[in-house]
């Protein structure tokens, strides 16, 4: 957790701790399964705060234990972060490994397998 502990020496330490919480919802998501980044923000009681989530999830591939970022998205089960997984397809490899359907950088069937944290995790 490096980057985490950057951010806790630069007196950020609410945001580390923001980040924190943002991976401990994500490596709850099933296999299959895929959420928001405004869900997580809702569920950790900071709805306005889903560009946060973002930058946590751009920072998740130095967290430890692994964090399974592909299986968050946009609102719209939109691959808006891909462009952080190394390769332009990356991203959608690791959700149809997954067990996801994507087509045209868009979770097929995004309704259905959506997970709310809300309802999961209360």
């Amino acid at each position: 957790m490096k980057m985490l502990d950057t951010i806790r020496k630069s007196g950020n330490k609410k945001n580390a701790d923001f980040f924190e919480q943002v991976y401990n919802i994500v490596r709850l998501i099933p296999r299959g399964r895929v959420t928001s980044y405004g869900a997580i923000a809702k569920a950790l009681g900071s709805a306005k705060s889903s560009r946060m989530v973002g930058y946590a999830m751009n920072a998740s591939h130095l967290a430890q234990p692994h964090v399974p970022a592909q299986r968050v998205v946009n609102r719209k089960g939109m691959l808006t972060g891909k462009h952080h997984f190394g390769s332009p397809d990356a991203m959608q490899k690791l959700l149809e490994a997954d067990g996801v359907k994507v087509k045209d950088d868009c979770v097929v069937d995004f309704e259905k397998l959506f997970w709310d944290p809300m309802k999961e995790i209360g």
